[in-house]
């Protein structure tokens, strides 16, 4: 909505809003028969929805993942890279044994699973599932007892994905039942980063952090170019998130290695400071080859790419969500020059960064 807001008052466009909330199945609401509107931004997560969208005969921007209304433009969050946060993160705190808890009743949650496990594939892991009943009022009070039965089934330590925060939270409260330490036993990571919701969690849970104001800022325009009679295709444009929030839930190194176990923690904190695996080799005294054979095994990356990872994902998120200059991105991120970090960007990425701000800006 704040996307939404924003387009409105940067285009100065004069635009009357309605905004309905109501429930997921939801069919549409008493007044929509009677409402009189030049555009539709929806989140069209059933059948009688679609089918009242439709009948309306107006231009409509869905911002819905659910499968429905595939003939409209659509405005969604990147699942790709929202699991591959998740997973380098899990991943990256020493993780060896993986879980996702999911919701089959919603086809968002099964596209977060099946990214999941195929980023987590790539690293040589496979993953435990568990998933809500299929059907959509679900039985709380026998879930939780089989969650807490999977939970403890569960090799430990064992990272998992929740496939959103309430799902993250609910994970927590099954693992205080099943008496299993986070994070110790149970990293548990969400998306969504409903701020109130994670921080009430006991411990805070982190969360992947999504643009949803991008993701409005895009549904917007969509919908300006269609009611000023553009033709827009039906395709989904997917918005990639800023980042992981790191809570309690995850603020935990999974290395029996003490060596290992501070050279993490020293990346993790120092990463974007500009230092180098001799500057990590000081803190830990060990030959340089047998450090970085130690490390790979237990994190699956070398020292130097595990810094690089660190540093590109602050980078990504300061070319999405700020107006920084370069020169600036590359001084908050570690990299000695402007002319460096657009080097190595482009080695990473593909394109330059300002090529990278200038099309996660667009949505042409």
């Amino acid at each position: 909505m704040r996307g939404i807001h924003d387009y409105v008052i940067e285009k100065e466009k004069n635009w009357s809003l309605h905004l309905n909330e109501q429930a997921r199945g939801s069919g549409p609401p008493t007044w929509w028969k009677e409402w009189q509107g030049n555009g539709i931004i929806a989140r069209i997560d059933n059948a009688k929805i679609e089918s009242a969208i439709r009948k309306k005969q107006l231009p409509v921007v869905s911002v819905s993942a659910n499968g429905f209304g595939k003939d409209f433009p659509s405005v969604i969050s990147d699942s790709r890279k929202v699991t591959k946060l998740a997973a380098e993160h899990l991943v990256e705190r020493g993780f060896k044994n993986f879980g996702y808890c999911g919701d089959n009743r919603f086809r968002w949650a099964t596209n977060h699973e099946r990214n999941f496990k195929s980023h987590l594939k790539q690293f040589g892991f496979d993953c435990f599932t568990f998933n809500s009943q299929q059907f959509h009022h679900v039985d709380h009070l026998r879930e939780n007892k089989d969650l807490v039965k999977w939970l403890r089934k569960l090799p430990k330590p064992v990272g998992i994905m929740a496939c959103f925060d309430y799902r993250g939270q609910q994970v927590i409260d099954c693992c205080r039942q099943a008496k299993l330490s986070i994070p110790e036993e149970v990293g548990i990571i969400g998306q969504h980063n409903d701020t109130l919701l994670c921080e009430l969690c006991d411990p805070p849970l982190s969360s992947v952090i999504p643009n949803p104001r991008q993701s409005g800022y895009k549904a917007a325009l969509l919908l300006e170019d269609q009611m000023s009679g553009r033709r827009v295709e039906p395709k989904t444009y997917s918005t990639p998130p800023l980042g992981v929030s790191i809570r309690r839930s995850t603020n935990f190194i999974s290395t029996d290695d003490s060596d290992l176990f501070a050279a993490m923690n020293f990346i993790q904190e120092n990463a974007v400071k500009g230092i180098t695996v001799s500057d990590v080799l000081r803190k830990v005294p060990m030959s340089r080859t047998l450090f970085e054979r130690r490390f790979k095994n237990s994190f699956q990356r070398s020292p130097y790419e595990t810094i690089l990872a660190i540093r590109f994902r602050l980078a990504e998120k300061l070319l999405q969500s700020s107006d920084m200059r370069i020169q600036e991105i590359a001084d908050k991120t570690g990299f000695s020059s402007a002319e460096y970090f657009s080097a190595m960007f482009k080695k990473r990425f593909g394109q330059s960064p300002r090529d990278f701000r200038d099309r996660k800006s667009s949505v042409h």
